[in-house]
This record gives structure tokens, sequence and C-alpha cells, in this order.
């Protein structure tokens, strides 16, 4: 009878640990990288400046791609653009690196961004200093993108991410007429 008693007690020690085992592991994301995601679409999602010690939780929370618009040398503890890279392709994801500086966003880095997501299938992550530019610079690239969302559509999208945009207005306009 003890016996029973005891191995009772045990299998009921053992179910409540991996209960508790399963539900930590499925628990909200501790990592402040990927907490502080912003899901801009279906797959892509901004954030703020990331670091390599991020990448492993961003790839189980299932981004497969980096874009980093931040420029390299704006801050002196930033990490730099092939620091990223290396960092990114050695634990198997893909990196992507469009550089935007403050101000007016350049043709240049609108068009390579549209490129980058026109191939990209999978769950991808933008990232620069706050967001703002990697956002910002989505938007545009989305409003020329033929096909894609309106003008309220993108300006939804990036007040979902916390962001504005009214100053890009009419460049959006202009890129939607232009599809």
């Amino acid at each position: 009878m003890k016996s029973k008693l005891k191995l009772f007690a045990v299998s009921i020690l053992v179910t409540a640990c991996a209960m508790l085992t399963f539900i930590y592991a499925k628990r909200s994301p501790t990592n402040p990288a990927v907490a502080a995601m912003k899901r801009v679409s279906e797959n892509l999602f901004a954030t703020s400046q990331i670091e390599p010690d991020d990448l492993k939780s961003l790839l189980r929370a299932g981004i497969t791609a980096i874009v980093d618009l931040r420029p390299d040398g704006e801050d002196a503890d930033q990490t730099s653009s092939a620091e990223m890279e290396r960092a990114v392709r050695t634990i198997g994801m893909k990196f992507y690196y469009i550089p935007v500086p403050h101000g007016d966003i350049p043709e240049q880095s609108v068009t390579a961004l549209a490129a980058v997501l026109s191939q990209q299938k999978s769950r991808a992550l933008l990232y620069c200093r706050s967001g703002n530019r990697a956002v910002r610079t989505l938007a545009l690239a989305e409003a020329q993108r033929a096909g894609g969302p309106s003008a309220e559509e993108i300006r939804s999208m990036v007040i979902a991410a916390g962001f504005e945009a009214d100053d890009l207005k009419d460049q959006i306009a202009r890129r939607i007429a232009r599809r």
C-alpha cells in the first residue's frame, strides 16, 4: 500500500513538473527585442536597435530575415551592420543592410527595401534606432507596390506600429497614383 502511495505521489510530482515546464516554455517572450517588435503586416515587424544576443530569441519567434535600416556610426556603442550580418548569417537567417539617414528618405533606400520585400515570403524584422525610419521607409515602399495597400491602410499600419507619417502623405499619394 505504501509503495502505491509513493508511486502516486511521484507521478503527481512528475506531472506537475511537466506542466510547469510547458507553461514556462509557452509564456510571453521575455527578450526585450521580441517584446518590442511591432507587427506592421502579416509577416513584417519593426523595432528599435537589436543586438546579436537578441537573434536566437527572434529566430524562435519566427523571424527569418533581418533588415537593418540604421546607418553605421550613428552612435558610438551601436552594433555595426557587418557585425550584425555575421551574427545573423551564423544562425541561418537572412540579412539585408539598407541604411536610411535621418531626414528625407532616399529613393534608393525605398527601392532597395521594396526589392527585398518582394522576395521575402517569411517573417522579417526591420530595425533602426527607434523603428521610426524603418516604418516610414516601409510606408513609402508599400505605396509604390503594385496592388499594395491604400493610403488609409498605410496610415493605419504606421499608426498601429506607434509612429506617424503625416508628412509623407503627399509622397504616398504620388506613389500610389504611379502604380
